[in-house]
């Protein structure tokens, strides 16, 4: 009777003893290290966060309508629902931000893009959101020093320089007074980007910097800051705008090209009209679309477990008359709508 007992009890202890083994092994999520994405490969819906600076600026609206062409095509190719989150403030706040980065995570996004309006501001948040298991990619403005996997943008010091050398070519052998309209005074993109405009200056013995105007970046404080200071200082007869915030309202076109050049960083539609007019002969876009069109694939390609370079690089493209009408048409295969039709013939 024993014996019969025993062989019966045998299977059901072996059992027991599996499911113990089983249930102190770690789980594949508990044993990934810090900073591991969830595969994506096989998940049915992926949600990435978006956090640009500012929705009223036009430029991160661009990038908004990139991420959601990307997010449609590689959703459709790769048989998944594939949604951005667009959490952007309608302000710059880099404190705003780091809490938005938190909410997503707590909500379950899968990934997030940021570009940041201060890299100390939200670096912690970052950094928490790696160490749930959540990546982070930047775009834009980066994040040094963080765990982010990855950025996509410009090398600031030589979009600074490439300002101020443009600037030098249009603006003649004269004395060149120069003001650099240089947006928030915490991105740490803007700053790289002022200190390429300085360096590159230096090369030049009639250019003097005259001035650094640091602005709230809306095309209305940006164009109010310009006309103060030229009004304080009329001996500025060029402007190396390291972005181009006045530029997409009409209060500048006023200005007469015989006695101010401008030379900015950015080319949508609304400022195109200063090219036509010869204020700005230059300006030197961004592909501002791809930051989103761009980004979300880097972030599909970690989720699914490829390889990511550290740094992508953003060259920009060069704006003049000479090809502006088919500058206007690449806009517009972009999506963007509000182009003037003479820009287009």
């Amino acid at each position: 009777m024993g014996s019969r007992f025993l062989s019966a009890a045998l299977p059901l202890l072996a059992a027991v003893i599996a499911a113990g083994v089983v249930g102190c092994s770690p789980s594949p999520e508990a044993a990934k290290p810090e900073g591991t994405p969830v595969a994506a490969g096989d998940k049915k819906a992926i949600k990435i966060t978006l956090i640009a600076k500012s929705s009223n600026n036009p430029v991160f609206m661009s990038a908004k309508v990139g991420a959601e062409a990307a997010a449609k095509e590689l959703g459709e190719k790769s048989g998944r629902t594939i949604t951005v989150d667009w959490r952007t403030p309608n302000e710059e706040d880099g404190q705003v931000q780091a809490q938005r980065i938190a909410q997503a995570v707590n909500d379950g996004t899968d990934a997030i893009i940021l570009a940041a309006s201060d890299a100390a501001k939200v670096k912690g948040a970052v950094d928490d959101a790696v160490a749930k298991n959540v990546p982070v990619f930047t775009f834009d403005s980066d994040v040094a020093g963080s765990k982010r996997f990855g950025f996509y943008g410009a090398d600031d010091m030589a979009v600074g320089k490439q300002v101020m050398d443009e600037l030098a070519k249009i603006a003649g052998s004269g004395p060149v007074n120069v003001a650099i309209l240089a947006g928030n005074q915490n991105a740490p993109n803007l700053q790289k980007r002022v200190e390429g405009v300085r360096e590159a200056a230096k090369a030049y013995p009639n250019v003097k910097i005259i001035s650094v105007v640091n602005h709230v970046e809306s095309p209305q404080d940006a164009s109010a800051a310009v006309t103060r200071e030229m009004n304080a200082k009329p001996e500025i007869n060029a402007w190396a705008m390291i972005g181009g915030w006045p530029l997409f309202n009409t209060s500048l076109l006023t200005m007469d090209p015989a006695k101010v050049k401008i030379v900015a960083v950015d080319a949508l539609p609304a400022q195109l009209a200063y090219v036509e007019k010869g204020i700005a002969p230059v300006l030197l876009a961004q592909p501002i679309y791809d930051w989103g069109y761009k980004s979300v694939g880097f972030v599909v390609d970690k989720l699914d477990g490829k390889e990511v370079a550290e740094m992508n690089q953003m060259d920009l493209i060069r704006v003049s008359k000479e090809n502006l009408n088919d500058w206007a048409k690449q806009l517009q295969k972009w999506g963007m709508t509000d182009i003037d039709p003479k820009f287009l013939k």
